[in-house]
């Protein structure tokens, strides 16, 4: 494919004036994700003596609510171990949250076994890995092809057409439908992966840092595939990813996470124009640039907390050099410092 990289433009951003009127796609409310570490059989007889311990739980998510309205491209960014892959695989149903609620087309689609069935297809999750995450003993018809039929959007004589028309969307030769994904480059794999999203003709995807493990080239390639297919299909993405050049390239709004909260959110030019809070302004500040500009990059200072024990408080401010005493007490709350953009930093205050 003679791709080559396009930008998005920036329209909808997390609750602005412009687009309040418009109800949400998908919605998020103080969602909270808690881990709780199985104690193992040394600890289970430590106990039986009579030595005291306490389960370790990781708070992976912590109150995390955002809005995503239809044909939005929404980035979210953070370091790894932030909670961004956690939230996609609530958003998904792939895993059920400790608390808060979800809500898709303004309706709870929460169940106690996942997600309800609508939800179900209409929201899907296109993973990281295109090797990993497809099945090496299934041809591309049956990876593509088993959830339509099961679903019944297609009968098994309708099988066969329904997976190359598929196949064809994304840029993959048709008649390859009997291969078995090692049959594949890296990039054809990640279109199958997107492929097999597409098959059950979804609203809504989750792309995990579906990208990340692909050559720059071939990252092109696939993120102008996201953008034919929004226009086409008239799609929404939740776009995770650490590489904020392509969030920057291919998301409307951007959503900025740090240790399991949400902790700015703004439009794309305006985030990277004039970020707010000072975790987002140091991951711009070392971000790497082609201008011919000599520049000296440091990492943050500090270690990012562990989740196990993580601080009172902001959970920035340890490695926060504008930290006042407040920001060690309060956590912050997420307001608005302009017109659709939003920050959680006791500085605005």
């Amino acid at each position: 494919m003679n791709d080559t990289l396009s930008y998005a433009s920036d329209h909808i951003v997390l609750a602005s004036s412009s687009s309040q009127s418009e109800p949400a796609l998908l919605e998020l409310k103080n969602i909270s994700k808690r881990f709780i570490k199985r104690r193992d059989i040394a600890v289970k007889v430590a106990g039986l003596l009579g030595v005291k311990s306490r389960s370790e739980v990781v708070h992976a998510l912590d109150s995390v609510s955002l809005q995503i309205r239809s044909g939005e491209v929404v980035g979210l960014v953070g370091e790894s171990g932030c909670g961004k892959s956690t939230l996609g695989r609530i958003v998904v149903g792939l895993d059920s949250p400790s608390g808060g609620e979800r809500t898709w087309r303004g309706r709870d689609y929460g169940r106690a076994a996942g997600i309800s069935a609508s939800a179900r297809l209409e929201i899907q999750m296109i993973f990281q890995d295109p090797y990993a995450s497809l099945n090496p003993r299934l041809r591309v018809l049956d990876l593509v092809g088993e959830a339509p039929v099961v679903h019944k959007l297609v009968s098994r004589d309708e099988q066969k057409d329904y997976v190359q028309q598929t196949l064809t969307r994304v840029g993959i030769d048709p008649g390859t439908y009997r291969r078995f994904p090692h049959q594949f480059s890296g990039g054809q794999r990640a279109r199958i992966g997107i492929a097999r999203a597409l098959a059950v003709r979804p609203k809504f995807i989750v792309c995990d840092e579906s990208v990340a493990a692909l050559d720059v080239s071939i990252q092109a390639q696939v993120l102008n595939l996201f953008m034919r297919l929004r226009d086409e299909l008239a799609l929404t993405y939740l776009f995770i990813s650490h590489d904020l050049g392509v969030v920057k390239h291919i998301s409307d709004r951007v959503i900025v996470m740090y240790l399991g909260r949400v902790i700015e959110s703004a439009s794309t030019d305006e985030l990277f124009a004039n970020p707010n809070h000072p975790y987002t302004q140091a991951l711009l500040a070392e971000a790497p640039s082609i201008a011919l500009v000599q520049k000296s990059y440091a990492a943050i200072r500090g270690e990012i907390p562990s989740p196990l024990a993580p601080p009172p408080g902001c959970h920035f401010h340890p490695r926060c050099p504008h930290a006042v005493p407040l920001c060690g007490q309060n956590q912050p709350p997420l307001k608005e410092v302009s017109p659709g953009h939003f920050s959680a930093c006791h500085l605005n205050e």
